[in-house]
């Protein structure tokens, strides 16, 4: 299954110590550093991402829709804001989709969607992970499949069938 990562992009910048310190220069080096940094996950990953901003900040001349460094940039329309637009997005994806905020009213909207919800400074970790991969030149299919172990798995008690799939989703990030 593809999964399609669906970030709220100011709050990813503005929730992490090392893309708001880009966005207190300029708000336009900050989407970069972002769009930069997904870039590189997506070349590890293979994951479709798409980074939702307000359209109130964007550049002159910007198209609603982007497409940069294989990284769908969106900006909302007038009117409209970026948690509209991903809430619509989480509305129509449903458990294809992971949104990536942490704004509680978004969460909540995707979750009740059927979408898997990863708080913004978690996916910043698994970013910077990707980054270190990246310039190391791993990719995931480099990455062994199973290994033999006599480890046994997990605990004797299931968690409930959605958040299996949540999980499930999560780790392919």
């Amino acid at each position: 299954m593809s999964l399609h990562i669906i970030i709220d992009g100011y709050n990813l910048i503005r929730q992490s110590s090392f893309f708001s310190a880009f966005d207190r220069q300029d708000i336009q080096i900050g989407r970069e550093a972002l769009i930069e940094a997904l870039a590189a996950y997506k070349r590890v990953k293979g994951h479709k991402i798409t980074v939702v901003f307000d359209g109130a900040d964007a550049p002159l001349f910007s198209q609603a829709r982007d497409q940069i460094k294989g990284i769908q940039a969106r900006f909302s329309s007038s009117g409209q804001s970026a948690d509209d637009v991903i809430k619509s997005m989480a509305s129509k994806e449903k458990e294809k989709a992971i949104v990536v905020s942490s704004d509680l009213d978004v969460v909540n909207w995707a979750s009740s969607k059927g979408c898997a919800t990863v708080p913004s400074s978690e996916f910043e970790e698994k970013i910077a992970m990707a980054a270190h991969m990246d310039s190391k030149g791993i990719h995931q299919d480099d990455q062994g499949g199973w290994v033999p172990t006599t480890k046994k798995k997990g605990p004797s008690r299931r968690l409930p069938k959605k958040k299996r799939r949540d999980r499930v989703k999560i780790q392919k990030l």
